[in-house]
């Protein structure tokens, strides 16, 4: 059985290459497109199995009774196991089938989401006690162990995706794919948010957990049949070869028969722009997350929006933050020819202006929160896309691309537990600005953080 499901889950071994120069080019426009928009839908999808939660909140905080801190702790869960997972998985990713990988990983994602639910309909707070523990503690800790055992699964979608654009996409196109790509987050986003605020208002806060799993469970079936793994396993070359391209020279040294755990610890243990850019990952995710799970509690709480409206203006935040990732991506090719440092701090700073705007923005001016809300989206988009993903593939080896996402990923999770619990705790303790503060003071240390890796960059490159 083991063996089986080894074999299942096992990267499929590369086959005889096709000479047919035609039916190669056939088959790479063909696979190129087909792997690009199935791992974007795949993407997408993941997301309202995971930010469902964000809309949720205040509707669950009333029905179960939980305060703020007690409901950062349910999404300061998914965060700690994500982080972890996304490490493991990267370096299990480097090694899966793509196909088989993914489409399991949503599934099983999709059915903790189910579980969750039932939870809540057979533990009600206030009216039974387990083993001498108040009804609601224990209702707590079962939704925080699924939301956790979410959490993982979760964590198994960006590695084998970004092993996919690193196979079937060269280095002279990865920028602007890799940014087109990385808009299905924020879509996602939104995705999540239009959808479970719809749902929430048609059949309570439940419905926005078991009506995602469902298309999640149909989608991962749909991937199943979609997806493929490395060009090599479909008999097709290296896409540098396929589009005449030299392999830089650490790519050419990993090629040979290296060790993994040797190729692993020279690009990622070893290297110290990766841990620049882990570090100021943290930093990138704790004003992400804080803003995609607060902001629409805050602006019922504080704005005095009702749960439409607010997760409307969310919903902006998501949008434009797509625009802002493709805009980062493509203007770091084609004006800073390759560096992606300048434009994060860039963007950086311009997130604490926007921060600071809509925090001012008087609560019957919808149409600047609108807009605050949009700029907040677009300047977190460009760092999150760039910092732990297409700079960590850049600063390491292919054959280790799924974990170096996974490593910075590790980093990243910490700032999202400590934006989820950490905001929750503040605006217990603090109020709203209190959160507002915790976020831009986070802004300004990735700025120093991204400032100093630019200094660092330059001195290298002096020698």
């Amino acid at each position: 059985m083991f063996k089986k499901l080894g074999a299942f889950f096992s990267e499929p071994p590369a086959i005889e290459t096709i000479k047919d120069e035609e039916k190669v080019s056939s088959m790479y426009k063909h696979w190129r497109w087909r792997i690009f928009y199935s791992s974007f839908i795949a993407y997408v999808v993941f997301h309202i199995c995971r930010k469902n939660i964000a809309v949720a909140l205040p509707a669950m905080g009333q029905a179960l009774n939980f305060s703020n801190t007690e409901l950062g702790i349910l999404g300061s869960t998914l965060y700690v196991t994500y982080g972890i997972g996304k490490f493991i998985n990267g370096v299990i990713a480097d090694k899966a089938n793509v196909r088989t990988f993914l489409p399991t990983a949503l599934i099983l994602s999709a059915i903790c989401n189910i579980f969750f639910v039932i939870s809540a309909l057979f533990i009600t707070p206030g009216h039974i006690s387990f083993f001498g523990l108040p009804s609601a503690t224990v209702l707590l800790w079962l939704l925080a162990f699924f939301w956790g055992a979410n959490g993982w699964f979760q964590s198994c979608g960006f590695p084998p995706v970004a092993k996919s654009l690193s196979y079937w996409f060269s280095n002279s196109e990865r920028g602007t794919k890799w940014s087109i790509w990385s808009t299905s987050h924020q879509i996602g986003v939104f995705a999540a948010v239009t959808l479970s605020g719809f749902v929430i208002e048609k059949f309570g806060w439940m419905g926005a957990f078991y009506i995602p799993a469902l298309i999640c469970i149909v989608t991962g079936l749909w991937l199943y049949d979609r997806l493929r793994d490395k060009p090599q396993s479909l008999g097709l070359p290296d896409i540098e070869k396929y589009n005449n391209e030299p392999i830089k020279e650490k790519e050419k040294d990993d090629e040979d028969n290296t060790p993994y755990f040797e190729i692993f610890k020279k690009h990622i243990l070893c290297n110290p722009v990766i841990w620049m850019l882990a570090i100021a990952y943290i930093f990138v995710y704790v004003i992400r997350f804080g803003t995609e799970d607060w902001l629409v509690k805050y602006l019922v709480e504080v704005k005095h929006n009702s749960l439409t409206l607010a997760s409307t203006k969310l919903s902006s935040l998501a949008l434009v933050g797509a625009g802002g990732a493709i805009f980062a991506g493509v203007i770091s090719d084609k004006i800073y020819k390759g560096n992606r440092t300048p434009i994060n701090i860039v963007f950086l700073i311009c997130l604490i202006l926007s921060l600071l705007a809509f925090a001012s923005n008087p609560e019957t001016n919808h149409v600047w929160d609108y807009i605050y809300a949009a700029m907040i989206g677009m300047f977190t988009a460009g760092p999150q896309m760039l910092i732990g993903g297409l700079c960590a593939v850049e600063s390491s080896s292919k054959k280790v691309a799924s974990a170096s996402i996974g490593f910075t990923g590790v980093f990243g999770y910490v700032g999202a537990a400590l934006s989820s619990g950490g905001t929750g705790f503040v605006v217990d303790k603090f109020g709203w600005n209190g959160a507002i503060s915790f976020w831009m003071i986070s802004t300004m240390i990735c700025v120093v953080i991204c400032t100093i890796l630019l200094i660092y960059e330059k001195m290298r490159k002096r020698g």
